[in-house]
This record gives C-alpha cells, sequence and structure tokens, in this order.
C-alpha cells in the first residue's frame, strides 16, 4: 500500500512538472530570459520600482496573479498553496528554462514569513498579498548609530498617545530606505530591568510625515544603506506585531530568516537562471580571458588549483543552503545554526572576491575613465563592496558567538 500511494504521489508530482514547464513557456516573456545581476533590481518591487524593459513587469504581474512569487505561502494571502515538493519543482523548471525570480526582497525572505507566524490576520490581510503581487516594497529598521551589534540598546522611543505610537530616534544601515514603501523596526516602548524587554516590533509606513532619509555612500561608489529619521512620526498602536514590549521574540525569528537570505545570495546558492549557453562560471570564464588556456586548462597551475577549489566550496554550500530551504519549505523555522551559514556565506562570497580580483590582474585596477572595460570597473567596485558583507546582517563576532553560545553550547 505505502508504494502504491508513493507511485501516485510520484506520478501526481511529475504531471504538476510538466503542466508548470508547459505554463512557464507560455507565460514568460522572451525578454527575461537569462536576465541576471543589476538587470533585476526593478524585481524588489514598490511603488518606485523600475523594471530592466516590460517583459519583467509582465512577469510580475502574470507571476503575482498565479500566487507564484510566494509558491509555498497559503492561496488567501496571495500565494501559490504549493507543497513543498511542488515549490521545489517550480524553481527546477524555472532554472531549466533560464527564467528569473519574478520578485525578490525583504518582503518575501524576512516579513512575509515573520507576519505569516507572528501577524495577526487583520495585518496579514493588508500586507502579504500586497507583498506577492510586488506592490509593496519594505526596509528593515533594527541597527542604531549606538546599537548596532549590541541590538537590544536600542533607543528609539514609542511612546502612546491614545490609538497612536510617537515615534522618535534615528535607524542606520536601513537597505534601500529610500526606495521602501514600509519598514519593519524595532522601538523601545518600556525600560524595563532586562533590555531585550521594552522592545516592540512595529510596521511603519515611509510616507508618514516625520519619517526622512538620507543615503550613506561607500567605498565602492554606490550604496544601498540610508539613515532613517523618525520625528515624532505617528504609527497606529494597531501596527504592533505580536504584542507590546514583546518584540524582541519577532526579532530574533526574523534575524533567522535575514541570515539564511544574507548565506543563500552571498553564497552562489540562489535559484536564479544557469549559466548562460557556452560559459564555464564566472571564475573559470575570467581566468581564461586573463590567464590563458593551455591545453583546455588554466595555465597557471595554482590558480587552476585555486579556482577548482573554490567552485567545489560553492557547490556544496549551495547544497547545504539548498537543505536548508527544504527544511523551510516544510515548517522548520530558521534557528541559530543560521548563523553557521551566513558567516560561512561572508568568507566564501570574499574569498570568491578576492580571487577574481587576482585572475584579472591590472585589469582590476581601474576606477573610472578610458582603458577598462565595464566589466572590469564592476569587478572592482563589487570587491571593494564585498569587505562590507562581515559587517552587514550581524557582524561576524556576534555570528561567532551565537554558534559558540546557541549551537556548540559553550559557556559564557
Amino acid at each position: 500500500m505505502a508504494t502504491t500511494a508513493a507511485t501516485l504521489e510520484s506520478s501526481d508530482l511529475e504531471r504538476f512538472r510538466s503542466e508548470t514547464a508547459d505554463w512557464l513557456r507560455e507565460h514568460a516573456p522572451p525578454s527575461i530570459v537569462g536576465l541576471t545581476g543589476t538587470e533585476l533590481d526593478g524585481n524588489w518591487g514598490g511603488r518606485r520600482a523600475v523594471f530592466a524593459n516590460d517583459g519583467m513587469k509582465q512577469w510580475l504581474e502574470v507571476m503575482g496573479e498565479k500566487g507564484w512569487t510566494a509558491p509555498d505561502w497559503p492561496v488567501e494571502y496571495g500565494g501559490g498553496g504549493l507543497s513543498p515538493a511542488e515549490a521545489k519543482v517550480l524553481a527546477q523548471e524555472m532554472r531549466g528554462q533560464r527564467l528569473p525570480a519574478p520578485l525578490i526582497g525583504f518582503g518575501l525572505t524576512m516579513i512575509g514569513p515573520t507576519l505569516l507566524r507572528f501577524g495577526n490576520e487583520e495585518q496579514k490581510r493588508e500586507h502579504l498579498s500586497r507583498v506577492c503581487r510586488g506592490e509593496i516594497r519594505w526596509c528593515q529598521g533594527y541597527s542604531e548609530p549606538d546599537s548596532g551589534s549590541d541590538l537590544a540598546s536600542l533607543k528609539t522611543k514609542a511612546v502612546r498617545d491614545g490609538d497612536d505610537f510617537i515615534i522618535s530616534g534615528q535607524k542606520v544601515w536601513t537597505s534601500y530606505a529610500d526606495e521602501a514603501d514600509w519598514i519593519f523596526a524595532l522601538v523601545r516602548t518600556s525600560t524595563l530591568d532586562k533590555k531585550q524587554d521594552g522592545i516592540t516590533f512595529l510596521l511603519i509606513d515611509m510616507d508618514s510625515p516625520g519619517v526622512s532619509v538620507k543615503p550613506i555612500l561607500l567605498i565602492s561608489g554606490k550604496s544601498p544603506f540610508c539613515e532613517t529619521f523618525f520625528d515624532e512620526v505617528r504609527v497606529p498602536v494597531r501596527n504592533v506585531v505580536h504584542e507590546i514590549d514583546a518584540g524582541w521574540t519577532v526579532a530574533k525569528a526574523l534575524l533567522g530568516h535575514e541570515r539564511s537570505m544574507i548565506a543563500d545570495a552571498f553564497g552562489g546558492a540562489t535559484a536564479g537562471p544557469p549559466k548562460k549557453k557556452g560559459s564555464r562560471g564566472r571564475l573559470v570564464d575570467l581566468a581564461a580571458h586573463y590567464v590563458g588556456e593551455r591545453d583546455g586548462q588554466i595555465a597557471d597551475a595554482v590558480l587552476r588549483d585555486q579556482v577548482a577549489q573554490s567552485e567545489m566550496d560553492t557547490r556544496c554550500f549551495g547544497l547545504t543552503v539548498q537543505r536548508a530551504r527544504d527544511a523551510a519549505k516544510a515548517g522548520h523555522q530558521p534557528g541559530p545554526e543560521s548563523s553557521l551559514f551566513k558567516i560561512y556565506a561572508t568568507e566564501l562570497n570574499q574569498e570568491r572576491h578576492e580571487l577574481m580580483v587576482r585572475l584579472a590582474g591590472p585589469g582590476a585596477l581601474g576606477w573610472e575613465g578610458p582603458g577598462f572595460a565595464d566589466e572590469e570597473l564592476k569587478l572592482t567596485r563589487d570587491w571593494l563592496r564585498s569587505r562590507g558583507n562581515s559587517i552587514e546582517g550581524g557582524t561576524s563576532e556576534i555570528q561567532l558567538n551565537i554558534i559558540a553560545k546557541h549551537v556548540l553550547g559553550l559557556p559564557d
């Protein structure tokens, strides 16, 4: 009986695969096939979205209507209602057809899963469908000028005034705040003996009077980071997620999603389009162009070994993150083990960029002006940008402390 049930389940899944492949071929605009990287910046959605082409806008609309921007979310909240196995098949078929994700961002990877777990019915109905359709873009208000790694020491105040809170304070390193519609923020609503208590998790409309944003520039010349200021901003009490003074529980859960997201992005394990036809991967292509080949191999044996090691590390880490992604789709909530992913992904991404710079040699020394290709200038800036990986999303030192205490169980 078990064998028969398994066979039927496998047959149903294969039928779903065939139907999905046909649907994707019918509805995916030809102009989106193979799009990668900065070409997908508009995929964050929101009122300020600028798409790579009309096809990407159409792709978001048809996938949002189908519920496949968030395929495993409940249908009643704008998702596709797919099982974990079906969602995995969808990702595989999209990758096989070299189709980019129709939507990315903190709405799908951070606040969405958090609201599904902690939000009340009104909050889920108000926000989740809009996330799935790409109508709203979110940013994160956690870090403050004096409360980065020691997040629980935050000072942004929320004072109750009837049915509203009045928010005053500042957040920093708020990624994409200048393009976001809403922010999920931690604010202090009480001063209690334990600093983790008295913190509330609040949803704030970025168009509210008193909210202002100032971009922060990095050495790489481009930055998603901003400072966000709250000058007596009125926010309805109904925008509290979970309970007043109990936001630290929500904050920790969301950090698990954030670290898993960063690991996915930095580790090269994203479910985007595969390598373009004729490409052997960015590292190998760089080596072939700048170092040269001998008998079909990278000419420099040392660099050849380093490229091979990096590719193996990336592949192994990608498979590990895929297992975690499958577990999440099966209902497992990210725990302290996400710190392992974050710190390893950080180091892996930085090492890959160091290797790419070594492969390019003098070609990676450009900053602007003639004499360098656009891809060479981008490589230099990407390498500089990777220096910030060990700080954003929780410093590597903080991740090591979490691993020591909560994964290995070591004493303080």
